[in-house]
């Protein structure tokens, strides 16, 4: 191999070694890029995204409604006697759903008509399912403007025959 022949292969690697130096900076670049847009990104979901969540969904207690029991025919037979209490937000409270509280009426007609379409193995066995779909009826029947009215249901009397 000649000299020439030796220096120009010389050339070509060092031309190589520093293609590759600079190749190598640039993915560190897009890395360190990368790596910043998704830092970002998951700073902005911690500090803005939760805090209007957590406003949004706890309302402020105030106080309760307890509704006289009533006795509901079941759909195949028997009854059940059941009492609820609610638990209304501080806007009803204020007067922005008649005058101070709730009036339960609307709470009493779901209760008829979800408890009268149930059956007996259901009153027992699906307590729970039962009062969460209750639960969720009653809130949204005392939703106004999208600002929720009542908070919980709670079952006072539950008893079956």
């Amino acid at each position: 191999m000649s000299t020439r022949t030796k220096d120009k292969k010389a050339a070509k690697d060092a031309e190589d070694g520093e293609e590759a130096k600079g190749g190598g900076k640039k993915k560190l670049l897009v890395v360190v890029a990368a790596l910043l847009v998704v830092a970002g990104a998951a700073a902005y979901f911690l500090l803005f995204a939760g805090s209007e969540e957590a406003e949004a969904v706890v309302p402020e207690h105030g106080g309760y409604t307890a509704l006289e029991p009533v006795a509901v025919n079941l759909a195949g037979g028997g009854y059940l006697k059941i009492g609820i209490t609610l638990e209304y937000t501080a806007d009803a409270a204020a007067g922005g759903h008649g005058s101070g509280g709730v009036d339960g009426s609307k709470a009493l007609d779901i209760l008829i008509a979800t408890y009268s379409q149930a059956q007996p193995a259901d009153v027992t066995g699906a307590r729970e399912a039962l009062k969460e779909s209750l639960e969720q009826q009653i809130v949204e029947a005392y939703t106004e403007e999208g600002v929720p009215m009542v908070m919980h249901v709670y079952l006072t009397e539950y008893v079956t025959q």
